[in-house]
C-alpha cells in the first residue's frame, strides 16, 4: 500500500515538514552522494554519521572500515569495532581503513536525516509530507520539530536496546516518521486515506481509514521484528531497523496528547474536502 493524501486541509504551511524534507534530500545527494545508476551509497559517511548500536553502548570505542574480499574477487566494506575480535584481526593485517567519525551522541540525530537509498529517501518523504503537515498543524512549528526530533531518538535508542553489540549503522527518518504516524493514528483516526493498492499485477486506488491503514502499517513492522528475535542476527536482518519503526510509532502513540494542542475543526464535520 503506498499513500497518495489524506482529505484533512491544513489551516498553515507546513513549514517544519518542508524544512526537515529538504535537510533529508541535501544530505542524501552531497553527503551520501548516491549512484544514479542504483540504490547505492557511500559506505564511508554512513558510518561516520549513522548511529551504530556498539559505539552508543560502548561510548569509548571506535568504529572503522576493513575491505573484504570473497570468493569471487568482488571487494566489500564492513564496520568492525575496538574491542572486538574482527577489529583486532583486521589491525594485525593493516587492512583498517581509518574513518572521522562524528561522536556517538551526535550520530543520534545525524542518523536520522541520512538513508540506504533512492527508495528508502523517496518513501520516508512522501509518508512524512502526507502525515506530518496534519500533525504540525496541531501542534505548531516548534513543538513539532521537538516532537519529531524525540521520536527519532526513541526510535534509534529503540534499536540499540534491542540488538547492543550491532556493527551496522542505523541511518533513516523512518524511526521519526513513524512517531508522526503514530500520533496521527490516535489524532486522526477516522481520516481517509487515499491509497494504491497492488494486487499480483494490478493496482487500484482505494480510501482507507487513517486507524486502518497505520495499524495495518505497525502489523507489518510488529511481524518481521518477532522473526528477527528469533533469529542469531537479531536486528539486522534484511537490512530493515523494524525496532526502531515500533519505537518511534509507540512514542508517538505516547506523547501526541503531550505536544498536540488541537485538531482541526474539519475533521469533525461530516463532510470535508479533499486537498
Amino acid at each position: 500500500m503506498i499513500p497518495i493524501r489524506d482529505n484533512i486541509p491544513t489551516d498553515h504551511f507546513p513549514v517544519v515538514t518542508a524544512v526537515i524534507i529538504a535537510i533529508n534530500v541535501l544530505v542524501f545527494l552531497f553527503l551520501q552522494g548516491p549512484s544514479l545508476s542504483g540504490d547505492q551509497v557511500r559506505t564511508k559517511p554512513v558510518v561516520e554519521y549513522g548511529a551504530i548500536p556498539y559505539r552508543v553502548t560502548h561510548p569509548d570505542k571506535e568504529c572503522d572500515l576493513v575491505r573484504v574480499q570473497d570468493a569471487t574477487g568482488a571487494i566489500s566494506e564492513q564496520v568492525v569495532c575496538e574491542g572486538t575480535r574482527d577489529y583486532r584481526a583486521a589491525e594485525q593485517q593493516g587492512a583498517l581503513v581509518n574513518i572521522d567519525e562524528a561522536p556517538w551522541f551526535v550520530t543520534l540525530l545525524s542518523s536520522m536525516f541520512m538513508h540506504g537509498g533512492w527508495l528508502h529517501i523517496a518513501f520516508n518523504m512522501l509518508f512524512l509530507w502526507i502525515f506530518g503537515n496534519n500533525i504540525e498543524d496541531s501542534m505548531g512549528r516548534a513543538r513539532f520539530a521537538v516532537f519529531y526530533l524525540l521520536g527519532g531518538l526513541a526510535a534509534v535508542l529503540a534499536q540499540v536496546a534491542v540488538d547492543t553489540n550491532s556493527t551496522v549503522p542505523t541511518v533513516g527518518a523512518s524511526g521519526a516518521i513513524a512517531a508522526v504516524l503514530g500520533g496521527y493514528m490516535l489524532l486522526y483516526p477516522r481520516a481517509r486515506i487515499l491509497t494504491v493498492v497492488f494486487l499480483f499485477f494490478f493496482f487500484t486506488f482505494i480510501e482507507i481509514p487513517g486507524l486502518v491503514m497505520l495499524g495495518i502499517w505497525l502489523l507489518l513492522q510488529f511481524l518481521p521484528a518477532v522473526g528477527q528475535l528469533a533469529t542469531p542476527d537479531v536486528a539486522g536482518g534484511g537490512g530493515v531497523a523494524y525496532f526502531a519503526h515500533i519505537g518511534g510509532f509507540l512514542f508517538g502513540l505516547a506523547a501526541i496528547h503531550l505536544f498536540a494542542r488541537r485538531r482541526s475543526a474539519r475533521y469533525d464535520q461530516p463532510r470535508y474536502p479533499v486537498y
